[in-house]
């Protein structure tokens, strides 16, 4: 099993996708973000699951009903370890930071 870190900037995402899901549907905003997080367990298991992207790194595509998020990431098979660098939106234009 591969070691997954959370990147300290992802906070960043998680406002600021919790805060666009709670001005319009407030009872479900804190089950989108929590599902984000159930999604990202896979990469333990499975760290080359996602799609190839520039850099070296990879993107984890997580569907959520009608809507889903990407989840940009890169994995160190010399550390085992995946390191989520930043999530997204399906329907955001960029990663806001790749940090």
């Amino acid at each position: 099993m591969s070691r997954v870190i959370l990147s300290a900037g992802l906070r960043e995402d998680f406002d600021r996708i919790f805060d666009f899901l709670f001005e319009y549907v407030p009872d479900h905003a804190g089950l989108h973000i929590e599902a984000i997080i159930d999604a990202l367990d896979v990469l333990a298991s499975s760290p080359l699951i996602g799609r190839p992207v520039a850099l070296g790194q990879r993107e984890l595509i997580i569907s959520h009903g009608a809507s889903g998020y990407l989840a940009l990431y890169r994995f160190d098979p010399a550390k085992d370890t995946v390191f989520v660098l930043a999530v997204r939106s399906q329907r955001e234009r960029d990663y806001k930071r790749q940090s």
